[in-house]
């Protein structure tokens, strides 16, 4: 066993299993963010750099052990977290650790064909939630695919709102412009319906104000209704047409999962996979799908299939410096939109520097949705998080809080409270109605209310006070 240096005392007291990728995240995260965590591993190599790497105590061991379990305190634990590369282990560590302890856990299962049965799985196990990353990182690159002058579009009040990152390029109609002088350019329609709510200029990151001024080159996130959020985009000057093909490389379960939402979207896909066994599953899993044969990073196969007039290319292949290559490759050869899927690589400062079109990362999408079910667990007499996005690489949060009481923040024009600065009141969610707030809108309970901040932690709409 390697014991923590001290315990925290507020925090959760939580057991990770797993320390991969998304293992490695959660445990920089939620230590940051005063929680009291025990890592399992079967690799003593693992458990040893993160346990002197962080102020946390590591077991070596197998997570679905009885014993291990009880080694790490599973009878005292608010929550088990399972990420193993395993599907089946993951749910076995979470069924021992419900039979033996009073936990709330989580599973992480990628399997496509237990992605089918998430519903039964959680209900019979008494899970707290079952995250697959694939999935996830499938709908997120669907979503930028539908809308491809975006370079990240996430979503929020169950796909109602979206916030959606751009660059503003020379020439544009917001160039030039301050937030204030978006009403009487666009129309009050529009302006009211649209807020932007953070802008990355020269490596920093600013919360605008209405005298702020957009300039070429900056990257900005705006929050609309997802209709107004179309509209806006058009009275810009940005193309709103989803893509009509993609070529996909790899045919693995990240492939498997794009392919099937595309194609349900209407999109025609092309895959081309080097292993013939699993090109004939995913001839019969993919019926609609063209899938070749082929090794995909050959640049002869690529031009022969038409890369050149590709409307959007999404390299899959699993290692993540290939993907960054066959991205490249596809800026020199093409106008397609590119989406870059990156698992392991920890370099941000060379990543970003690199012309990757969108880039999604699996392992934060995974540890984002962790970590808001944490602070709504930590946090939950007023207020519920029930969506939580990093932007600017870790330095802007988005957080949509469910208000569920009346506290401080309720039933007060926004304008009279006392909000921390860095800060923006983004929208209200009210019955399926989204209301970009003024000064004298009002948080009631019941809605839900997404904030944009250069604060980090935050874990109910309270702590938007200062």
């Amino acid at each position: 066993m390697f014991k923590r240096k001290n315990i925290t005392e507020q925090g959760l007291k939580i057991i990770i299993v797993g320390c991969g990728k998304v293992g490695q995240t959660l445990v920089a995260q939620l230590t940051k963010e005063g929680h009291d965590i025990t890592l399992i591993d079967t690799n003593s190599q693992k458990i040893q750099e993160l346990t002197n790497l962080y102020d946390v105590m590591g077991i070596v061991g197998n997570g679905a052990s009885y014993s291990v379990q009880m080694e790490a305190g599973i009878e005292d634990t608010d929550l088990i977290i399972a990420v193993t590369d395993s599907d089946e282990l993951n749910l076995l560590c979470c069924t021992v650790a419900k039979r033996v302890g009073d936990c709330s856990a989580i599973a992480r299962v990628r399997t496509p064909d237990y992605s089918k049965e998430v519903n039964y799985l959680r209900e019979k196990l008494g899970l707290a939630m079952i995250i697959n990353p694939e999935l996830e990182a499938a709908r997120e690159a669907a979503h930028i695919l539908y809308l491809p002058t975006a370079l990240e579009v996430s979503t929020f009040a169950h796909s109602q709102a979206e916030m959606i990152k751009l660059k503003i390029p020379e020439g544009n109609l917001l160039d030039g412009m301050t937030i204030m002088e978006l009403g009487r350019t666009l129309g009050k329609n529009i302006a009211d319906n649209v807020l932007i709510c953070a802008v990355e200029r020269d490596g920093d990151v600013h919360i605008p104000s209405g005298v702020f001024r957009i300039r070429k080159g900056d990257l900005i996130s705006f929050v609309a209704a997802r209709p107004v959020a179309k509209t806006f985009l058009e009275k810009i000057g940005f193309k709103t047409h989803a893509v009509k093909n993609t070529m996909i490389i790899g045919g693995g379960k990240s492939a498997y999962y794009l392919a099937s939402l595309l194609l349900h979207m209407g999109i025609s896909v092309k895959i081309i996979e080097s292993s013939q066994k699993r090109c004939e599953e995913l001839s019969i899993l993919l019926p609609k799908a063209i899938i070749i044969n082929g090794d995909g990073t050959n640049e002869e196969l690529l031009k022969e299939e038409g890369i050149e007039y590709a409307e959007s290319f999404v390299p899959l292949t699993g290692i993540d410096e290939v993907n960054i290559l066959l991205t490249l490759h596809a800026r020199m050869v093409s106008q397609a939109k590119v989406i870059t899927k990156i698992n392991r690589i920890t370099f941000d400062n060379v990543v970003s520097s690199l012309d990757l079109g969108s880039v999604i990362y699996p392992r934060f999408i995974t540890s984002e949705a962790i970590i808001a079910y944490v602070r709504a667990k930590k946090d939950s007499m007023n207020s519920n998080i029930e969506t939580l996005y990093h932007m600017f690489d870790y330095r802007v949060e988005a957080i949509e809080f469910r208000v569920e009481n009346e506290s401080k923040v309720t039933n007060t024009p926004l304008m009279d409270l006392n909000l921390k600065k860095g800060l923006l009141v983004s929208f209200i969610n009210r019955n399926g109605t989204i209301i970009i707030p003024s000064g004298h809108d009002c948080i009631q309970v019941g809605d839900t209310v997404m904030v944009v901040t250069t604060h980090t932690g935050f874990n109910s709409i309270q702590d938007i006070l200062n």
